[in-house]
């Protein structure tokens, strides 16, 4: 009887010991410079042999204006925000069994390609290179979900998870957390200070994103399932309306064909609470979202 076979741990490449930080900065340069090429690709297209009629062009040209738009590369905001390197090549049964977004089941060869040395960056959109192959993952796919709930206790097959710091949109920083390391449970716990940095930021003009910060117990009211209703309950300041808007963001990625049909609506209780989250949704990408007030709604 032959012995069961074992998946063979992945061997990647080390940082250059000299200078990693640099590494990651010709990787952010090389990003940048890909998501500008996929911007260009999109502002390219020409779709005036493609439509039936005006209707469809209409249709198509706001598609295409919104892709552009999502696309846009922020100067102020990171590209991306933290590293996930994995001990084995990961797949879709490798991530806490989060839900594959619709359409999107299987990984692309290109995709399984890019996955077999581990190393994943993980940002708030998609960006690959002329290839195909992911340069940034969106933090909504499931291989991201590590980066929010791993620890020593259970790694989820990570062994290395680095968080980014920024200046502006300059990379500065790096911070490593080796959960491959056995758990100390005689050693006090320890908090990111990168991650703390970013919690205490002062927080100026509009409601900005957390993509970058989510908790644990945060990521699993984001990524709950889409039957039934999710109540989120808890004092002044401790991000109930963030959470909200990332699951909203989370919910278009998994179930998009399905929310497109029937759209998503935002309800606030004034207009000056929906200017204040406005931007929240744009910068992760999605800017289909309706918004309105109570009033809006029974007038």
């Amino acid at each position: 009887m032959s012995a069961p076979a074992h998946e063979p741990s992945v061997t990647r490449p080390a940082d250059p010991p000299a200078d990693p930080l640099s590494r990651e900065r010709s990787h952010l340069a090389a990003s940048r410079a890909a998501l500008r090429a996929m911007r260009a690709d999109v502002e390219a297209l020409d779709i005036s042999d493609v439509t039936a009629n005006w209707v469809n062009a209409e249709v198509l040209a706001r598609q295409i204006d919104d892709r552009i738009k999502a696309l846009a590369d922020l100067s102020g905001t990171p590209l991306f925000f933290g590293r996930l390197d994995y001990l084995h090549a990961p797949g879709a049964e490798r991530v806490g069994g989060a839900e594959q977004p619709e359409g999107r089941e299987t990984p692309s060869a290109q995709e399984r390609r890019w996955e077999a040395d581990g190393r994943f960056y993980i940002g708030r959109r998609h960006v690959h290179d002329a290839g195909g192959d992911p340069m940034v993952i969106d933090w909504r796919a499931p291989v991201s979900q590590p980066f929010y709930r791993a620890s020593r206790k259970n790694p989820m097959d990570v062994g290395l998870r680095r968080r980014f710091g920024y200046t502006g949109g300059d990379l500065t920083a790096y911070e490593d957390e080796h959960l491959s390391e056995p758990a100390d449970p005689t050693a006090a716990a320890t908090t990111s200070k990168l991650l703390q940095q970013e919690i205490e930021r002062p927080r100026v003009g509009p409601m900005r994103d957390i993509v970058a910060t989510i908790q644990p117990e945060q990521d699993e009211i984001v990524r709950s399932g889409l039957s039934g209703t999710v109540c989120v309950q808890g004092g002044p300041g401790t991000g109930k309306t963030a959470v909200g808007l990332h699951r909203v963001a989370y919910l278009l990625y998994a179930h998009r064909e399905r929310l497109a049909r029937t759209g998503t609506l935002v309800i606030g209780p004034n207009r000056s609470f929906l200017h204040y989250i406005e931007q929240v949704l744009p910068a992760l990408g999605e800017l289909t979202v309706r918004q309105a007030t109570v009033d809006d709604i029974v007038a």
